[in-house]
């Protein structure tokens, strides 16, 4: 996938090396040295630019991304793909449940991975998976990637910096009061490679705010925002607070009418673009089969 910006100097910039720009623009380390070692990757009319080259005002630059090669390991498969919004620099899916995001054991060609890659196979372009927002295997929803190593590093940024707002719909056991906030650190289970768990002595801070938005069959549908991104965060605190997600068999739910998959969704994702600054803000409802969960006649 490769990708050509142009920036034009601005007046605080004057007399700014090429390096110091593009280090203030969030070029990572890394991309700057793929840079360095790429002809003609930094362009002033239309001559190549060293990174201890002067700009000036008015200047206008074009640094050029080039990757010939994709990700190495991942087998491109033709697998359902929903995109719901997609541009030069990201694309985001609606990732469905009981499909992993990366490879691993015996998960080698059912991935969201291995979709995407068959996706830009078929254009003709080699693509490396850079996903921003793991989802669990059975979580489905907004899923983000990046299509080039800028785009990547300033979303993860923008994660770190908590500039991305993400929000979920879970449809758990019992009836949740109408909102609140579970203030607790999460750390791994000494018994699990896999499983976390609530832990005041181990544990790093976990804060996870909700609001009940509906319930009906001993179940509540909430609304979950995030102030941290511990790994199993939203379910852990669920479960920890009397209120498992429904068909969440790891920690603690009883319900089996879900099988193969729990009532946990992405249903929101907004953040600025990373390149543009314009503001993105996508919306994914919550599937029918968890839907009918809330919706199925009383016994």
């Amino acid at each position: 996938m490769n990708r050509t910006l142009s920036y034009q100097i601005p007046a605080e910039d004057n007399n700014k090396t090429v390096v110091t720009f593009l280090k203030e623009q969030g070029f990572s380390r890394h991309i700057l040295i793929d840079l360095k070692k790429t002809k003609n990757s930094i362009l002033r009319d239309g001559i190549w630019l060293y990174f201890q080259d002067i700009l000036h005002t008015g200047d206008t630059i074009f640094v050029s991304l080039i990757e010939n090669t994709g990700s190495d390991g991942i087998l491109p498969v033709d697998l359902p793909l929903t995109i719901l919004y997609e541009d030069e620099d990201i694309l985001v899916v609606n990732k469905p449940s009981g499909m992993p995001t990366h490879p691993s054991m015996d998960n080698y060609d059912n991935t969201l991975a291995n979709a995407v890659l068959m996706y830009y196979k078929k254009q003709g372009i080699p693509f490396t998976f850079r996903c921003l927002n793991r989802l669990d295997r059975d979580t489905t929803g907004l899923t983000v990637i990046a299509k080039n190593a800028l785009s990547s590093a300033l979303l993860s940024s923008a994660i770190r910096t908590r500039q991305i707002h993400r929000s979920y719909l879970a449809i758990v056991s019992g009836i949740t009061p109408e909102s609140g906030t579970i203030d607790a650190p999460i750390a791994r289970k000494d018994s699990s490679v896999i499983e976390r768990e609530v832990n005041f002595s181990s544990g790093e801070r976990a804060v996870t705010h909700f609001r009940r938005l509906a319930e009906r069959n001993g179940l509540s549908l909430v609304l979950l925002t995030l102030e941290t991104g511990r790994t199993h965060q939203i379910r852990v605190h669920l479960s920890y607070s009397g209120h498992p997600i429904a068909g969440d068999f790891l920690y603690g739910s009883e319900l089996e009418s879900l099988p193969g998959r729990f009532a946990l969704h992405a249903s929101r994702i907004r953040f600025r673009h990373p390149l543009t600054g314009e503001m993105i803000e996508l919306t994914s409802p919550l599937p029918a089969p968890l839907a009918a969960l809330l919706n199925a006649p009383t016994s």
